[in-house]
């Protein structure tokens, strides 16, 4: 274990389940959100720390494979332009308008690397990349009062059934308040309708599973969040179960079907010399913690549910303060 704030930033902590149901190591991929540097500079950054293979590439994206890592996408986050870009192809140009809207993209919309699924038990390769693109001059939430910029976290479910995907929707429902209110979420992000919370109709229903279905969980989930923004996504983890089924509800080409969850609720901070992407990670392992531990689960789950107040709700003031007790019961703080 790491015995300092510098040497806490550099590793990346292992989850209770390490291994996949076919006893493989579980996956996870990052995406980093940020501005301040451009395309052009965003790939010399990559290229710096890693062997670098360029796949293809427009004014808006490019594909680069780096070194035994795997295939990273890197793209201005506007699909207007990218699909302009790609219309045009990757001939150079004089400074047409499609260059000059890239230029001016830079500090205006997020540039984003798409990193491919890595090991979780290899992650720490992926610090050198943090690295280089702070020393380029990637700026990230807190530098904009417009900027919704986020680490996204995809993990590999560690078993795709009804038993594993209803612990960690649990275990989501229990932390959310707590991972908002207590961990930094940039206040332009909040107000963002990109991260939004479950809704505490859906809390409440999936507190009172006792041995919910495949077929409630999709029902429910559905029913209660019929939409790509929230802070814990499950529609790309749902259609690679069953896509026409979501897509019955959610007809939205973005939705990329894969057994990961798709959580979206970090700041990036990358311009700070003391934030690391382990940082969003370790917020990512409270879930992981609480969702292994089905005992918590239905301990916590009948006292939210017994918490309840008619009109007013659940005190989300006072569930937070219980969910930090738990976590310094469980020693993660």
């Amino acid at each position: 274990m790491p015995n300092s704030e510098t040497e806490k930033s550099q590793y990346f902590l292992p989850p209770p389940c390490l291994v996949n149901d076919d006893g493989e190591t579980r996956r996870v991929g990052f995406e980093l959100e940020f501005s301040g540097v451009n395309l052009e500079q965003t790939l010399k950054a990559l290229s710096d720390v890693y062997p670098c293979k360029l796949l293809s590439r427009t004014d808006a994206e490019a594909k680069v494979e780096l070194g035994d890592i795997g295939q990273f996408n890197i793209e201005i986050d506007w699909a207007y332009l990218k699909d302009k870009a790609s219309e045009k192809g990757s001939k150079p140009t004089e400074e047409d308008w499609i260059t000059l809207l890239s230029q001016a993209a830079t500090f205006l919309v997020p540039m984003e690397v798409v990193c491919p699924p890595i090991p979780v038990n290899k992650l720490d390769m992926l610090l050198p990349l943090v690295s280089s693109l702070k020393k380029a001059g990637a700026i990230g939430t807190d530098e904009s009062l417009i900027a919704a910029y986020g680490v996204h976290i995809n993990t590999e479910i560690p078993k795709l059934d009804a038993a594993s995907l209803s612990a960690y929707i649990r275990a989501f429902c229990l932390l959310q308040w707590w991972l908002v209110d207590e961990r930094g979420v940039n206040l332009a992000r909040r107000l963002s309708p990109y991260i939004d919370l479950y809704p505490e109709n859906y809390i409440k229903q999936v507190l009172s599973y006792s041995d919910a279905s495949m077929e409630q969980i999709f029902s429910d989930y559905l029913q209660f969040n019929p939409t790509r923004n929230r802070a814990l996504d499950l529609l790309p983890l749902l259609a690679s179960i069953d896509e026409t089924k979501v897509r019955s509800v959610v007809d939205d080409p973005r939705i990329k079907p894969r057994p990961a969850f798709h959580y979206r609720l970090p700041d990036c901070k990358i311009e700070q010399d003391n934030w690391s992407l382990s940082d969003a990670w370790d917020t990512w392992l409270v879930v992981e913690t609480l969702a292994s531990n089905e005992d918590d689960l239905i301990t916590l789950g009948k006292e939210f549910l017994s918490s309840d107040r008619p009109i007013l709700d659940v005190s989300r003031s006072q569930w937070v303060e219980r969910i930090k007790q738990w976590i310094d019961e469980q020693e993660l703080a």
